[in-house]
């Protein structure tokens, strides 16, 4: 039997199918999705149609899982209002902090949602909405996140008369949803938007939550990092740290988290358990940018950066490019420190470059450690820059541990391919690998290897100087 796995990016829809008894990848296609910080779901849509469109035909079961915190607000008759509003979108930074500040504070968050909103959150948005948009806050009867979305269209959305369902996972990244209680928080969404909203229904990880036109089973689906977490099939102890878009640092914990300092969001994973995680909006972006302004691409700039000693000759990159969410610093620039006429070399910043982007998730690294008590035994590299020798030689000696590099695969789509083989097997009565049908299906590790280096805590001393220093990073 063949299950389809679909991760739906912040830049491109990817499908996998693969087998439901091992995971063994058989046929995968890409669709790129406009760039941008809003999006209308159409593109989506109209992507993961044409990655799809002979893949999804062959598969006995579809997993979805997508880009978190997006908000697709709906209308009574199921129609989207306005383009969506994405993760990366920094403009409800102010609601963020006023939503904070009417709740009681930090605190009284993290102890009712396992996190502390962001301008990423979906709640965040609705208040933005509500201020700036009202006409179209006032049309909205239900919001749904990408996932759910997606999800929805392919079992016939309103058309077919469907009802929208999530899962905890992806729910638990909104600011309105409690993962340790398993409930929405109506009054937060209210407080947010005005008035009452509708919720998709939260289903259980393992559940059939509808069919394809075709007839295929469709699992509950999930989030980017919950779907990547299932690929990976983390372990106690593993920690994943993802350099894409976006970068991320989270492991798999039987018990929730509420981190009242708001680095650490309190997630619930795809499997009942839970998902404390770091994300920064800054991740690989920050490379592609220094190497396009050196004239040269990620090869180049990778050979450039271990041509550099480290520490950069003294070169401290902050990277925020974009604003930053972890930490929460929202009009914050990038800052390159410490440029000399004998460090001004393309070597140089080139490894500033990678040493910062590095810098910041060893930052997101320790903060999980901190809220969780879990030290990591190992790091698992996934995401785009994963690739680049310079970060697999570079990565254990800033984060002070080994570096696992499993092979290059789409693991958000693996894990949606994962998810819909457990379905499968709900929706059959039986387990696909002849597992416990309580628990995903048992699909063997993916090949790997493991990168080690003497720890370089002289630069991170320098990043965390750069870092703390708010008159820079205030320019």
């Amino acid at each position: 039997m063949l299950v389809a796995g679909v991760d739906s990016s912040t830049q491109s829809t990817k499908v996998l199918l693969c087998r439901a008894e091992d995971g063994v990848i058989v046929a995968q296609a890409a669709a790129g999705h406009p760039d941008g910080t809003e999006c209308d779901p159409e593109h989506w849509w109209r992507a993961l149609g044409t990655a799809g469109r002979e893949l999804l035909e062959r598969a006995d079961a579809v997993g979805v899982a997508a880009q978190q915190h997006g908000m697709i607000a709906l209308d009574s008759a199921g129609g989207v209002i306005r383009p969506a509003m994405l993760w990366n979108d920094v403009k409800s930074a102010p609601q963020a902090a006023t939503l904070i500040d009417e709740l009681g504070g930090p605190a009284r968050w993290a102890a009712r949602t396992g996190s502390v909103p962001t301008m990423s959150f979906t709640v965040t948005k609705l208040r933005w909405l509500a201020e700036n948009e009202p006409a179209n806050a006032e049309r909205t009867q239900q919001v749904l996140l990408p996932h759910d979305w997606l999800t929805w269209r392919l079992a016939g959305g309103q058309r077919a008369g469907v009802l929208a369902t999530t899962d905890r996972g992806d729910a638990s990244g909104t600011g309105y949803f409690s993962p340790a209680d398993n409930a929405w928080l109506p009054d937060l969404a209210q407080r947010a938007i005005g008035h009452q909203l509708e919720f998709p229904r939260v289903a259980h990880p393992s559940a059939v939550v509808g069919h394809t036109a075709r007839g295929a089973v469709l699992s509950a689906g999930t989030g980017d990092n919950m779907g990547a977490a299932l690929g990976l099939g983390l372990g106690e102890r593993d920690m994943a740290v993802s350099i894409g878009t976006s970068g991320t640092a989270y492991l798999v914990s039987p018990t929730p988290a509420a981190d009242p300092s708001g680095a650490v969001c309190g997630f619930a994973d795809a499997t009942g358990r839970f998902l404390p995680l770091v994300c920064t909006v800054n991740a690989a972006r920050v490379l592609d940018v220094t190497a396009r302004m050196l004239g040269t691409d990620a090869a180049g700039l990778s050979r450039l950066a271990l041509a550099a000693s480290p520490g950069a000759g003294g070169l401290a990159f902050l990277p925020y490019l974009d604003g930053e969410r972890t930490p929460n610093r929202p009009a914050a620039n990038g800052v390159l420190r410490g440029l000399t006429t004998h460090n001004a070399t393309a070597e140089n910043l080139a490894r500033a470059a990678v040493e910062a982007v590095l810098c910041s998730l060893a930052d997101a690294i320790d903060a999980v450690t901190a809220t969780t008590g879990v030290a990591p035994r190992r790091i698992m590299l996934i995401g785009g820059a994963a690739r680049s020798e310079v970060i697999r030689q570079v990565a254990p000696a800033i984060f002070g541990v080994p570096v696992t590099v499993p092979e290059p695969a789409e693991y958000v789509a693996l894990g949606a391919a994962r998810q819909a083989a457990w379905a499968l097997g709900t929706g059959s009565g039986t387990s696909i690998s002849g597992s416990d049908p309580a628990q995903p299906p048992t699909w063997p590790a993916r090949p790997a290897t493991i990168h080690e280096a003497d720890p370089l805590p002289q630069v991170r001393e320098q990043y965390a100087a750069l870092r703390n220093d708010a008159a820079a990073w205030q320019l």
